[in-house]
């Protein structure tokens, strides 16, 4: 059964997301998309409200954060007629990569993009799982100023508002189908 794009609101999607406290680490609540995933209604409204949000903003790239972002980033890109941009931690991608390194609870993250993925002017929506303290966005923000593209949005399914990472992206609209 397809949910009307109408009837999925927050409440709604917080239904297929589960809590997991303690994970990774003790004092974490993790906030587990995985039910939302296995449930193909939940997961195509999703898919509809983003692709609802974009159809009308002549989107050329949508540029996903790897892993998660990616669920979300390859249909919609499709749905888009847009191109599809990785973004993928250190050494998974093959061809020049340009990087921008970011802080970690626990040290650093570095991720990469190929450094041929975009042109100059290039109308992009970023798109990611979850935003917690921004930092991973804040680092794939970075990356996009190397190509001077024009970032539309800067979207996510979850945003855990209480560690701020809204206000790291300041610079560009944020977006978040629920919030927590």
């Amino acid at each position: 059964m397809r949910l009307p794009i109408a009837a999925v609101d927050q409440d709604t999607l917080k239904r297929y997301i589960r809590d997991i406290p303690d994970f990774p680490k003790p004092g974490i609540l993790f906030r587990d998309i995985t039910p939302l995933l296995q449930n193909g209604p939940a997961l195509r409204s999703v898919l509809d409200q983003f692709q609802a949000r974009y159809t009308d903003q002549r989107i050329e790239a949508v540029v996903a954060v790897e892993s998660r972002g990616l669920i979300f980033g390859a249909p919609l890109a499709d749905r888009l007629g847009a191109g599809l941009i990785l973004v993928r931690k250190a050494g998974k991608l093959p061809a020049k990569t340009i990087r921008a390194t970011y802080a970690l609870e626990y040290g650093e993250g570095t991720l990469e993009v190929h450094a041929d993925s975009l042109s100059s002017g290039k109308r992009v929506v970023l798109i990611d799982d979850l935003l917690a303290t921004g930092g991973t966005m804040e680092a794939v923000v970075k990356l996009m100023e190397h190509f001077r593209v024009e970032i539309i949005e800067v979207a996510f399914l979850v945003e855990l508002a209480a560690l701020g990472g809204r206000a790291r992206l300041q610079q560009h609209p944020v977006f978040s189908l629920v919030q927590y």
